[in-house]
């Protein structure tokens, strides 16, 4: 996926990828450790996602670009 911005917020964009339905849900799954930003979990809602960051959520995984 390509952003247009500096970062995107973890939390937005798996809303924004359709991973999740609602950022109520996105917060939840975050909260749980069911994120991974580049292997590691990650439980900060807002953290700042860079172009070249990998982010997975179940079977999901995509690389910003």
């Amino acid at each position: 996926m390509k952003i247009t911005t500096p970062f995107i917020q973890l939390n937005a964009l798996l809303k924004l990828l359709g991973w999740v339905e609602t950022g109520g849900e996105a917060n939840a799954v975050i909260d749980q450790g069911m994120v991974k930003v580049n292997g590691e979990a990650e439980t900060r809602r807002r953290n700042k996602i860079y172009p070249g960051t990998t982010v997975e959520l179940g079977n999901n995984k995509i690389t910003i670009q």
